[in-house]
């Protein structure tokens, strides 16, 4: 028996009609490269994005056309996010933080025939116009100057598209947008996200055991448009008609502090490092900033529970997700369920401190060469995932097919253990275990451990090559300012937490760490600049 429902496509043109025509006074702000303030209406964004896909159209943009984007946070890219893919095209961000280089191959690999790029990154755009050779090139020209020759205002292209759009009848696993890994593990790779999927994972985000964004919030989405789909928050602030402010290129702690105090924000979003640096700037300048009751969403790295407690002490809730590029990208969230929120602090804070359930649509299984590990909190396997949003192959990658298992699932290459409640606690990137006289030691597990002394910024754990043992880890810290550190006593501090063959051998104190263009910790540097060294016997 077949069902009696309308057979609707689940398309981001629903987004973008819902966002217009119910939410259009809502306001969304962008602080623009001279670090004044943008601000216009969803409203607004609507008709523009509308102009933007006829523009497009009138360009000679095909079915599966990819735009690519070369923007900070800002509402051209809000724009773009719905614009492009309402015309059928592929939005394809670029992530502009990574080598020339890089970002040319992602380019070519993603055969875009047409570049919308801020004018403050056209620098960017010059160094490597010559391996890419867009059709044409729109610039979003904040400052008002002449264009370089051989590119056109992105203004002038609006005003061609005009205001009598009509939607083409878009398919709902028609690609929507192309988005690359950072390259953390070779060349970076492509995913395409289709309406479909990136409808359902934008849903997720609405819904109160997730998330929970709703139109009452203010969101500051401080992780980067040009990455994962900004995790799919502006997507997600469009579809409940929450205001959203959009930081440009200014993310210093201090003008993200501005920006909460400012705007009341009440959802923001970004890497740990961000949080980090927010928490430094609170605590040198106690007082400044008076800030509305916050949650912050953190993914891309486990997030310490000393950064936890210490953002609680500002009345700030961290809440973690956790995913990757393939799972567009959460996979779970950290909610804790009825019955746990009558444990102890201690039980609670751990809980807090792991990746969580998988969402509602995604199956996770922890697996290693026995099969499925045992919820024991201790048996590390790796990850893998399928679900809606998950992806099922790389864009034009086919040699790369072994990442999926013969059954179908995405093996994530992250390790990590499951506990009876069924929380994933990831241990480190299969890369990054450190495997010392046949036992496994997890750089993250160290690495939490040393932010929690008071005198470490930040700390990173790595496997440095040994006669005797294969690895043996190596700590390099980053002290707070003025703090006085010796190895001994960062020993003595872990010591209670981890058997002694765990313990780094050695500790190094450097002024600052390396990281990616995504703000994770760059271990290959680390590892680079260490594995010559020599150890003591």
């Amino acid at each position: 028996m077949q069902g009696t429902m309308m057979n609707y496509p689940l398309t981001l043109v629903h987004i973008l009609e819902r966002a217009g025509k119910l939410f259009g006074k809502r306001e969304v702000v962008s602080r623009l490269p001279d670090r004044s303030l943008h601000r216009c209406t969803f409203g607004e964004v609507y008709q523009r994005a509308r102009a933007l896909a006829a523009g497009l159209q009138k360009a000679g943009l095909q079915r599966g056309d990819r735009v690519a984007t070369l923007m900070w946070n800002n509402h051209a890219h809000l724009e773009a996010y719905l614009g492009i893919p309402a015309c059928a095209g592929v939005m394809h961000t670029l992530n502009l933080r990574l080598a020339p280089r890089e970002i040319a191959y992602i380019a070519q690999h993603g055969g875009g025939r047409f570049l919308i790029v801020d004018d403050v990154l056209m620098p960017i755009y010059e160094q490597i116009k010559e391996s890419v050779k867009f059709e044409r090139v729109f610039v979003v020209s904040w400052a008002e100057t002449p264009l370089p020759p051989g590119t056109e205002n992105y203004e002038d292209l609006l005003r061609a598209g005009g205001y009598g759009f009509c939607y083409p009848a878009l398919d709902e696993n028609e690609a929507a947008s192309l988005c690359y890994t950072s390259g953390t593990t070779g060349l970076p790779k492509g995913v395409a996200y289709t309406h479909r999927s990136v409808f359902l994972h934008t849903f997720l985000l609405t819904t109160v055991d997730n998330f929970a964004i709703c139109h009452r919030d203010v969101v500051l989405p401080v992780v980067s448009m040009f990455h994962v789909n900004g995790w799919g928050l502006p997507y997600a602030a469009a579809m409940v008609g929450c205001k959203l402010v959009l930081p440009g290129p200014h993310l210093d702690a201090e003008s993200l502090l501005n920006l909460c105090e400012q705007e009341k924000v009440t959802v923001a979003a970004g890497v740990p490092t961000i949080w980090f640096n927010v928490v430094d700037c609170l605590e040198k300048r106690p007082g400044r900033w008076k800030l509305p009751r916050m949650r912050v969403l953190v993914g891309g790295a486990a997030p310490p529970l000393a950064l936890i407690r210490k953002l609680d002490h500002y009345g700030i809730n961290l809440h973690q997700g956790w995913g990757l590029t393939e799972s567009s990208p959460q996979a779970t969230t950290n909610q804790l369920k009825a019955h746990m929120l009558e444990w102890s602090d201690e039980q609670k804070d751990a809980a807090r401190a792991k990746a969580g359930i998988p969402v509602p649509l995604v199956e996770m299984r922890v697996l290693n060469e026995l099969g499925e590990v045992p919820q024991d909190d201790q048996t590390l396997g790796e990850v893998q995932l399928r679900g809606p949003w998950v992806a099922a192959s790389y864009y034009n990658l086919p040699e790369e097919m072994n990442k999926w298992t013969d059954d179908g699932w995405f093996r994530t290459g992250d390790v990590g253990t499951m506990d009876a409640e069924g929380y994933l606690k990831i241990a480190d990137r299969t890369k990054d275990l450190i495997k010392s006289g046949g036992e496994w030691i997890s750089s993250v597990d160290l690495e939490n451990a040393l932010v929690a002394h008071p005198d470490v910024r930040e700390a990173a754990v790595v496997a440095v090559p040994h006669s005797k043992w294969q690895e043996r880890p190596l700590a390099v810290i980053v002290p707070r300012e003025g703090a006085k550190l010796a190895p001994e006593a960062l020993r003595e501090f872990l010591s209670g937490k981890f058997a002694k063959w765990q313990l780094p051998d050695a500790f190094v104190f450097v002024d600052e760490l390396p990281h990616t263009s995504t703000g994770k910790l760059l271990k290959t540097e680390l590892r680079k600049r260490y594995q010559g060294r020599e150890w003591k016997r």
